[in-house]
């Protein structure tokens, strides 16, 4: 996929080694996420309804660097549980201080990689999943590391419910042709495009993130929505 405009360079993220968190940041690391977590207990799986309490749907978004979509959502939605994953403690602080302005009760947070809290999950617990702007991996010998990837799509189709919406958003070329081939070679996503701007423009429920300013992928962001069929095809 290009622009047309010709190829930028690709930067990965390059998260390990950012700033060292405020003393508020700290103490909402010590003190808040510990309350927000999700347990994980060796071989049990999560009791995601009582995480939340009465919600009418259960949204999962991985990756969410800053916070800025997963929050303003769950700002948006609060009948619905958001369960946000990001491994690294710049972005959960960040996500923390927003979550503490705003005071809200509907999230729940994973500081780890999401295929851990998903073997937790119980099967047809999602109604929605956001996966936007994930780690590049831009270089070849990396991009075995990408999420995306054919067991992954396994393991989240089993977690989705029958109709959930899923949403995989990227600004790197190579990248999204590789994810799409993926989705669309699994037999439990159907692709809901019917024309170029389905995948090009934006959606109305987008909410933008720092990383999308910084424009550093090598295409214009494109946005896939899936839905998950009621049955894989054998």
């Amino acid at each position: 996929m290009n622009d047309g405009r010709g190829p930028r360079p690709i930067r990965t993220f390059g998260r390990t080694g950012g700033r060292a968190l405020s003393g508020r940041q700290q103490a909402l690391i010590d003190d808040l996420l510990p309350t927000l977590s999700v347990p994980l207990v060796t071989d049990e799986l999560i009791d995601v309804p009582a995480l939340f309490g009465p919600v009418e749907s259960i949204c999962l978004e991985i990756g969410f660097g800053g916070g800025e979509h997963l929050v303003e959502q769950a700002r948006r939605a609060p009948q619905t549980g958001f369960i946000g994953c990001e491994p690294y403690i710049e972005g959960m602080a960040k996500a923390l201080t927003s979550i503490s302005e705003l005071g809200l009760k509907n999230v729940r947070l994973h500081m780890d990689d999401v295929r851990a809290l998903m073997l937790h999950l119980p099967d047809n617990i999602l109604d929605q999943v956001y996966i936007m702007f994930p780690d590049p991996w831009p270089k070849m010998r990396q991009r075995k590391r990408r999420l995306i990837q054919p067991e992954f799509l396994e393991d989240l189709a089993r977690i989705c419910k029958p109709g959930a919406a899923v949403r995989f958003a990227t600004d790197v070329a190579s990248y999204a042709d590789e994810a799409l081939l993926h989705f669309t070679q699994n037999g439990a996503f159907a692709w809901t495009a019917q024309a170029h701007e389905d995948w090009t423009t934006a959606p109305r429920t987008h909410v933008p993130t720092r990383y999308e300013a910084k424009r550093l992928g090598d295409c214009e962001p494109v946005w896939f929505d899936f839905i998950v069929a009621s049955e894989t095809a054998p």
